[in-house]
Order: structure tokens, then sequence, then C-alpha cells
């Protein structure tokens, strides 16, 4: 039987105002239960600001505050599932889960309902979350990456979370002399430097060689300050994926198929124009990386952004390689 514990938030990093690291430990008398790297768990906050899903003229929905009868907006418990970022053996030595996680917002300016409550947590005073305590999910290197030579990560955002635990624990397992024979590659992609999360922890795995494992970091909103960092790339996940495999970036694909359906091109014309253009980190070339990706032998995990995601699959599926996705 699944059962709600309240456990504490007991560590907080904010890498920008709206993305952070958050550490909690069980239920005291608790443990949270034996889990695999890329699984997910239930968390909850009791007082959520509420909102109710409207349906517009358009057909599409939107979420608007839902007030009470005297048009205070109502509050109440949120439950919503988030990958777990810490890996397996940081749990069973540490006690603890960690969760890499970014406040949502709606295209009205109205911010999740959820992730709003998670940044309001300080470690010292207001620092409960409930969990269920039942970690689920298939989002697995045993159920989506068995039997293949090559797997490739690309998480964009917070999407990192999973594959950030999955190396981590691969890592360790290394360091234990039981060291996987596959070969791992992770992109990841986030707005700025700052994040980039793991991004150090990832850097050190990479360099301790104790796997076969490439790490291709990169940023979409670049800074003066970001292009002095020669260990970190410049672009989407996506389109970094595209360049290496010598396909061109998805803006400039659908603006070619604009062209060939003899559409207005305006917009797309725009999205090229404000598209970063891909760039690896300097000591990687396209030519390695794509060595590490033959059809056949490879499968692509992807985890996060939806539409970026659909990206992925398709650029997997143009040219031969398996794409899994995490998909709730």
């Amino acid at each position: 039987m699944v059962e709600k514990k309240i456990g504490t938030a007991v560590y907080r990093r904010d890498l920008s105002p709206v993305l952070a690291i958050f550490r909690l430990v069980p239920e005291p008398g608790s443990a949270f239960p034996e889990y695999m790297a890329g699984q997910y768990i239930a968390l909850r906050r009791e007082h959520c600001r509420l909102t109710k899903k409207v349906a517009r003229p358009d057909g599409r929905f939107e979420y608007l505050p839902d007030l009470d009868e005297n048009g205070n907006q109502k509050r109440g418990a949120v439950t919503h599932s988030y990958s777990i970022s810490s890996a397996p053996y940081e749990t069973r030595e540490h006690g603890y889960l960690e969760f890499y996680v970014i406040l949502q917002m709606h295209e009205t300016g109205v911010p999740g309902r959820l992730t709003e409550s998670l940044f309001q947590l300080d470690p010292l005073e207001d620092n409960k979350i409930v969990y269920y305590s039942r970690i689920a999910g298939e989002f697995t290197l045993e159920r989506r990456a068995k039997g293949f030579r090559n797997v490739v990560f690309v998480g964009t955002g917070t999407g990192l979370a999973p594959f950030a635990s999955m190396i981590k624990e691969l890592d360790y397992e290394a360091a234990k002399g039981n060291a996987s024979t596959t070969r791992f590659t992770l992109f990841h992609t986030n707005r700025g430097m700052q994040e980039l999360g793991y991004h150090n922890e990832l850097l050190t795995i990479q360099q301790a060689q104790r796997l076969d494992f490439v790490y291709v970091p990169t940023i979409s909103r670049p800074s003066l300050h970001d292009h002095h960092h020669d260990d970190v790339g410049i672009g989407r996940a996506n389109n970094v994926l595209r360049g290496v495999l010598g396909m061109a970036s998805k803006e400039e694909e659908e603006l070619a198929a604009a062209h060939s359906r003899g559409e207005d091109v305006t917009e797309f014309e725009r999205a090229v124009q404000l598209t970063v253009p891909a760039q690896l980190p300097s000591h990687l070339t396209a030519s390695a990386l794509n060595a590490r990706m033959a059809p056949g032998e490879t499968v692509i995990l992807t985890c996060g952004n939806s539409k970026l995601m659909e990206d992925i699959a398709k650029v997997g599926e143009t040219n031969g390689i398996r794409v899994e996705r995490e998909e709730w």
C-alpha cells in the first residue's frame, strides 16, 4: 500500500531565480524505497494556489485562478511527480532524494501551482514536503537501453534529472570495478551557464574515465561572459544533435519546407534569425561524436521539453536511430 509521508527539505541551491536543486529526507523513522536511476516519485504541498482549466474560444485551454465567493484565490493540496536526480547509491548512503526543479510559468504568466510552492521552501522554516512511499517509472537503462552498444542521452532543461542519476550511478559502479561496456554520450542544454545543473560533477566523471562517457553541455542564451567557457558549447540540444548528424537546424529545415510549399516564409525566416547557431565545446568534434551513434547500435533517450523531444524523435527516425522518450 502506498503511504503518504511528510519529508523535510534539508538543502536548497538556487541556480537562477527560476531553477533550483532540492534535497528531501524521509519522515523520521522511515527510509525511501529502493529505486533505479531514471525513476520518479510523487511530491505534494498542502497550501498551493489553485487554478482551473478553462476552454478558450479557439479551442485551446488556459489556467486561471480558481476564486472563492469573495474573489480570493483558493488554496489546497497539489501533487506532481518529479524525476529523481540523485543516484540510488547517494540515497542509500546519505538518505536523501535530490530534485532539479524549474519554476513553471503558464502562458498567462500564472506560476505552476506546485512549483510556486516549492520555490517558497526554506530549509530552516517552511521545509515540509509530502511524498508518497512509491518510486516508479520505466525510463531506466534496463527497460529502454538494454542491448545497445551506444546510449545517447539528450536532456533539455530539467530533463537532465534522470540522466544525472544514471551517470552518477554508472560512475559509482565503475569505481567499484563494475564498469559498463556501453558507450554513453550526454547532450544537455539550458539557458545559461548558471543553470547547467550538475555541470562540474559531470565534467569530473568524464575526466575520471572510469566509464566510456562524453559530456556535451551547451547553452541556448549565451551572454558575453558565457563565450569564455571552452568546455561549454552553444545551441539547443536538438540542433546540436542535428549538427553532429549532418542535418540542418530545425528552424532551417522548417524554412526550407515552407519555401517548398509556397507559403509565406516571414515567420520562418524570423525563427532562423533568432536561432543561436549550434557550436560544440571546443574539445569535441562532430565527427568523433557521430562515430558514437552508429545506426542499429544506438538508442537515444530524451527527456525535457515536449516539442524538442518530438524533434529529437524525428532526428532519430531520419537517421535510423531508435529514440525513447520520457513521457508521463
